[in-house]
C-alpha cells in the first residue's frame, strides 16, 4: 500500500485564515472533485469557517496514483496535509479543526477518526458508511474501468447520485460533478474502487472518540440513513440526521442545509 500526493484547495477565504474563524476540511466521493461538489456549501459555511478541499488521486486537481493504495493510506494522507497547514500557520494557533467527508471520503473520515483523531475538533460522515457495498462488486468495477474508461459510470452514476428532478432542477451542478467523473483517470479510480472493497470499520467505531456528526439523504439507495444510525450507534458521541429530497451528493443537492447541519453539529 502507498500514500497518495494530495494537495490543499482552498475553497472559502483569501490569504491568512482570520483567527476568529476554524478550520474545515472537506474531501468528496468517487468520480467526483471537491469544488464541483462542496462550492456552494463552502459559500453557506463560510461565515464560521475557512473551508479547505482535497481531491481523490486521479480526480480535479490530484495527480494519478495507480498504486495500490487503503483507505487508511488516504487518511494519512490528510493527516500529513492537516500537519502541513499547521506548520505553515494557514491554520492559526488556537483555531479549531473540523473535517467533513462525502462518501468514500466519508469513510476516510471514519479512519482519521481512528488513526488521527488528536487532529480534529469533530468530524462529520456524509452520505457514507462504516461500509459500503459488497467487496466482490467493488473489485468487479474496478477491473471493468480499468479496462473501459470512466465515462462507462456517467449514465448509471447519474441515476444513483441524485434525488428524482434534481438535474432537471439543476442542470449546471449535476453536469459540474458529472463531468470530473468523467474526466477522472481510470487507474486511480480502479485503486479506490480496490480501497473501498477493503474497508470495513463496523466493529471498530467504539474506539472512535471524536465527536462524530452523520448526514445522510433521506433518497440514497447508496448510503441509506440508516448507515448514520449504526454509526451513531457505536462511537462515543454523535449525532445523526436526514436531509429530505437529498440522495448521495448532499453538499451539492441542499448546500444551505448541509452547512446549517455541520454548523450546528461542530457547535455553532
Amino acid at each position: 500500500m502507498s500514500t497518495p500526493e494530495i494537495t490543499a484547495i482552498r475553497l472559502s477565504g483569501e490569504g491568512e485564515a482570520a483567527p476568529d474563524k476554524d478550520i474545515l476540511f472537506v474531501g468528496a466521493g468517487l468520480g467526483t472533485g471537491v469544488h464541483a461538489l462542496w462550492a456552494e456549501a463552502a459559500t453557506e459555511l463560510a461565515d464560521r469557517f475557512h473551508v479547505i478541499g482535497w481531491d481523490l488521486p486521479g480526480h480535479g486537481e490530484s495527480p494519478a496514483h495507480n498504486e495500490p493504495t487503503s483507505i487508511a493510506d488516504l487518511a494519512n494522507a490528510v493527516a500529513d496535509l492537516v500537519r502541513a497547514q499547521h506548520a505553515s500557520g494557514t491554520i492559526p494557533a488556537g483555531a479549531k479543526v473540523y473535517y467533513a467527508g462525502v462518501s468514500v471520503n466519508g469513510e476516510v473520515a471514519l479512519q482519521l477518526g481512528l488513526d488521527h483523531g488528536d487532529l480534529f475538533d469533530g468530524i462529520a460522515v456524509v452520505c457514507s458508511a462504516a461500509k459500503i457495498g459488497d467487496p466482490a462488486a467493488w473489485n468487479e468495477r474496478a477491473a471493468y474501468v480499468e479496462q473501459a474508461g470512466t465515462p462507462t459510470m456517467v449514465a448509471g452514476s447519474a441515476e444513483k447520485w441524485f434525488a428524482q428532478g434534481f438535474i432537471e432542477k439543476h442542470p449546471e451542478r449535476s453536469t459540474r460533478l458529472l463531468h470530473t467523473l468523467q474526466e477522472a483517470d481510470r487507474f486511480s479510480y480502479a485503486r479506490l474502487c480496490e480501497a473501498l472493497a477493503g474497508f470495513d470499520v463496523r466493529e471498530r467505531l467504539n474506539e472512535i472518540t471524536v465527536p462524530i456528526v452523520t448526514l445522510h439523504g433521506a433518497e440514497d439507495g447508496v448510503c441509506p440513513p440508516a448507515a448514520g444510525e449504526e454509526i451513531v450507534a457505536g462511537v462515543a458521541t454523535g449525532s445523526a440526521h436526514v436531509l429530505e429530497n437529498v440522495a448521495h451528493q448532499a453538499p451539492l443537492e441542499d448546500p444551505r442545509q448541509t452547512a446549517v447541519i455541520l454548523k450546528e453539529g461542530f457547535g455553532a
